[in-house]
This record gives C-alpha cells, structure tokens and sequence, in this order.
C-alpha cells in the first residue's frame, strides 16, 4: 500500500501539559526527553530510516497555531514514519513557518529521508520549549493511518489509544514546531529501558 496517500495525516487534538494525566512511568520518559528522539531510538536497534510520506506548503489551521506560528500563516507541512529495524515507531508532523526557512535554515525544505531531528540538534543554537502531550483515539487519522502499516501491533500498555507529544523550537530564533505520536507497539509503550536492553 502507498502510505503517502495518507498525507497529510494532520493531528487535531487536546494538547496538554503531561502533568494533567496519568501516564505510565517509561511512556512518559519518552514523551518527555528532551533530548534527541532520532538519537534514543538508534540506540534501540540496528538499522533507523525515514519514510518521508509527504509535505507541502499550507496554511497554518486553527487547531495547530501557537504564540510564534498563527493561523493562516504559511508553513511547509512535513510528515514522516521513522522506523526500527523495518518497524514503524513514530509518525512526525512539522510545521516549518516559510519566515523561518532562511538562510542556512533553507536546507529544511529539502531533507528528504533525512531525520529532521538530527539536523536541529547539531545545531548549538537550538531551543526547546514546553513539551505538550496528546492522546490519540481509535478514530483519529493517526490511528487510522497506523492500522494499514505492516509490523505494528497493540500497544503493551492497558488503552490502545496512541499518545504523542509536540514543542516549539527555536532554531537560530526561528520558530518551527515538531509533533511526534508513538505508533503501537513502539519501544515507548515497552518496558526496556533498562540497562543490557539497549543495542550498542
């Protein structure tokens, strides 16, 4: 199947402080690290890619503005599987205001399979802002797009719903935002963050 029909996926839903429910122990070290996701997830298996499933210039919705991206204001929409050894893990949404894409910042349009994660954090100047979390019902997009992807299964956590997280950040004082949803079965659902678990 053409998972890229699927774009865009988009992600309507309450976003909220972590802190307003309970939310299992390790999914929410996941939810909440603030450092690299692309780096966490490498340690975790052999072989990481990026499935870029689609981006286009749009304007920003309603439903996704925040204090530095408002609504109706022009972002490059960008939205990505990242996989585990040929396993989906997480689905990504960024919004990338086209004020943002200048100067050396212009290459974020155009990484292609490349993980826009690790670009940021090579970048000294990068600033990370709040980390709000959503939940994902059986009848979100995000759900419905997991359900037609090879090699998932049920989450190992009691709700079958999907949980993911979104944040600012600034990148040479530039706003863009990045939001990620962990797909079942993903490690963030996994008791195995423990030492010996993890691939060198």
């Amino acid at each position: 199947m053409n998972f890229k029909s699927f774009f865009p996926v988009t992600l309507s839903s309450f976003w909220h402080d972590a802190n307003d429910s309970f939310i299992d122990e390790n999914l929410k070290s996941w939810l909440l690290d603030p450092a690299s996701l692309t780096l966490r997830l490498k340690s975790h298996c052999h072989q990481f890619r990026v499935e870029l499933l689609g981006q286009q210039v749009e304007k920003c919705q309603e439903s996704e503005a925040v204090d530095l991206i408002l609504a109706g204001e022009e972002v490059l929409v960008r939205e990505v599987l990242l996989y585990c050894d040929d396993k989906p893990q997480v689905f990504a949404r960024s919004l990338l205001p086209l004020s943002s894409l200048t100067g050396a910042e212009q290459a974020l349009a155009n990484l292609g399979t490349k993980s826009l994660g690790e670009v940021m954090f090579n970048n000294p100047s990068l600033k990370r802002k709040t980390i709000e979390v959503a939940e994902f019902d059986a009848t979100s997009t995000v759900s419905q797009l997991a359900n037609k992807l090879p090699g998932v299964r049920k989450p190992l956590i009691s709700a079958n719903n999907l949980w993911g997280r979104r944040s600012i950040f600034i990148l040479e004082n530039k706003p863009l935002m990045v939001s990620e949803v962990f797909l079942p079965g993903a490690f963030a659902y996994q008791q195995i963050d423990k030492p010996g678990d993890n691939y060198v």
